[in-house]
């Protein structure tokens, strides 16, 4: 595996100073490179929703931003977005979620400007945020306050060991109650029955060593909407042929030893102590500034 050397940052103040959230709730613009959709979860109210993160480029240096909820089902075509998209938008700070990175967005404001479409010309923004090993990003969540300490992080792994892949359980009596309610409902402007959210067919856990020496593994789940949308092209093929596909992308070509792959890291705001993985950065050894 690839292996960057840690270094300061290029866009001047340390990348470790904890980031503080606006106070009050008025709408702030934003530019900001998306590198995060997680896969969509049960909504009582809209179907289902995405938790969406990414990279401010409108700040003194890189930071991070979580964009929470969005409903991509009704987000209009010139609004929707991919991963590496540039996009502007305006968002408040969250008042629900004391995390300092969680904004809610309004999705009329979101406008596209422009895209990330190389390794090269992401890898900067990204690099300047690789600054601290898993077991550290744990250590401060356990360490410090809720609203106080960094809820996300981008993560070099010192060695992927594995992609575990188990089928999914299904949605949960809670998940269930909520598209239950949303699917009964009907909206006057529309003409035809809900849509339920399905469940994917298989969740999926990277176990990995981090930069710590002293590291003892880690086993954070995949949330990345990319790996339940390959799932969803697999239906033809049976569970062992399914899991081959998926291992081979996200196990075998993005941990490969000649990436230099990078875990984008979240914590939930129930459990602020436990993290999981959105996402993977991957580009071939040897992509420069």
């Amino acid at each position: 595996m690839g292996v960057w050397a840690d270094q300061p940052s290029l866009f001047g103040p340390d990348p470790d100073e904890p980031l503080v959230k606006p106070a009050g709730t008025s709408l702030i613009p934003m530019r900001v490179m998306i590198t995060v959709k997680a896969a969509p979860n049960p909504s009582q109210v809209y179907g289902e929703t995405v938790c969406v993160a990414g990279i401010r480029l409108d700040t003194d240096r890189p930071q991070w931003v979580r964009l929470y909820p969005i409903n991509f089902r009704a987000l209009e075509d010139e609004r929707q977005f991919r991963k590496y998209d540039v996009v502007k938008l305006r968002a408040r700070p969250s008042s629900r979620d004391p995390r300092p990175e969680s904004f809610r967005p309004e999705l009329g404001s979101v406008v596209g400007d422009g895209r990330m479409s190389t390794w090269e010309r992401r890898r900067p923004f990204v690099v300047d945020l690789v600054n601290k090993s898993m077991c550290q990003v744990f250590q401060d969540a356990r360490d410090g306050r809720p609203g106080s300490v960094a809820s996300m992080a981008a993560i070099r792994p010192r060695k992927v060991q594995d992609l575990e892949i188990r089928p999914h359980p299904g949605w949960s009596p809670a998940e269930k109650k909520k598209i239950d309610a949303y699917v009964r409902q009907l909206a006057l402007d529309e003409d035809g029955p809900r849509t339920p959210l399905q469940a994917p067919r298989f969740k999926g856990w990277y176990r990995y060593l981090c930069q710590s020496p002293d590291c003892k593994g880690h086993l954070q789940g995949l949330y990345d909407w990319e790996f339940v949308r390959l799932q969803r092209r697999l239906t033809g093929l049976d569970d062992a042929e399914a899991i081959a596909e998926l291992r081979s992308k996200f196990l075998d070509t993005m941990c490969a030893p000649d990436r230099e792959t990078v875990f984008y890291v979240g914590n939930m705001q129930k459990r602020m102590s436990s993290f999981i993985i959105g996402g993977v950065f991957y580009p071939p050894v040897g992509t420069r500034r």
